[in-house]
């Protein structure tokens, strides 16, 4: 069933104009809505996104549909989509939720933080990860990421090591967030392009060394199963999809499939484009 926004924080940057709520879960979400202006597709391009990472066990947000009662927005008038200055407000109901990763009023999360922090990243390895998820999935964007402090066996859940002492200690943890851009966006195609998906900072792959590690990551999407996508979309509101919409998902979901021998050749592009990013290749 959707959660229910029961407060809004405040509006955040970015072209999709995502808010900030507070939900009847007792968590908070950044919330992609229905009108934004990159298209209702982004909002299925999130969902199906984040089924395929939390499968592979690449950290991301939890995602939630987001139930928006008119009395919310009839008392928020800040909250909707800035069109020539004019805010527009949202239909109430079933918007896109991504679960922010600790309480706003008592922690800091951070967009950017400096190399010498990036660095000391406990799971910098999933940088490599999600380039391959990025590479798989044609997204048209750069890879987006937010840091915290926190357990990595809390952020990774059950895909975490309960055995291995890193997982249990606190430090820097990045999650990989915003895939709207995934399938080119709206597009719903496939083009590729060697910048596709690669975090703008070099420092976040200093620790690849070759293939092996993006092995891992490759081999769990070439056997990825079709059910995990079959699932996604059952979940998918209708109220995201137009007709077309409908008739189009399945041919994407297939194509996604028979794209994954073709992971390899792509990052392999990347490195070719991109050396600087991967200096310690050997």
């Amino acid at each position: 069933m959707p959660v229910t926004a029961t407060q809004w924080l405040r509006g955040l940057r970015g072209g999709s104009q995502t808010h900030l709520v507070a939900a009847s879960d007792g968590h908070h979400y950044v919330v992609k809505l229905t009108n934004n202006p990159q298209g209702l597709r982004t909002l299925v391009n999130e969902w199906i996104a984040q089924r395929i990472l939390a499968y592979l066990k690449i950290p991301c947000p939890e995602v939630e549909i987001i139930d928006i009662p008119q009395a919310l927005i009839d008392s928020n008038p800040k909250l909707g989509i800035e069109r020539s200055k004019t805010i527009h407000p949202p239909p109430a109901g079933w918007h896109f939720g991504s679960r922010f990763p600790v309480n706003p009023s008592l922690q800091a999360v951070h967009d950017i933080v400096p190399d010498i922090q990036l660095i000391t990243c406990r799971n910098l390895h999933h940088f490599a990860a999600a380039l391959a998820f990025d590479k798989w999935t044609a997204n048209a964007d750069s890879r987006q990421c937010v840091f915290f402090r926190a357990r990595l066996l809390d952020v990774l859940g059950e895909a975490g090591d309960s055995t291995d002492p890193e997982y249990a200690q606190r430090g820097l943890v990045a999650s990989m967030i915003d895939q709207g851009y995934c399938f080119n966006g709206i597009y719903w195609d496939f083009p590729d392009a060697p910048g596709y998906g690669l975090y703008y900072r070099p420092a976040a792959y200093r620790k690849v060394r070759g293939w092996s590690d993006f092995e891992p990551w490759i081999e769990r999407i070439q056997h990825f199963p079709e059910s995990v996508l079959d699932r996604a979309l059952r979940e998918i509101p209708r109220a995201w999809l137009t007709p077309q919409d409908e008739d189009a998902l399945p041919s994407l979901l297939e194509k996604l499939l028979r794209r994954r021998a073709k992971i390899p050749t792509l990052i392999e592009a990347t490195r070719e484009r991109y050396p600087d990013h991967f200096p310690n290749w050997r």
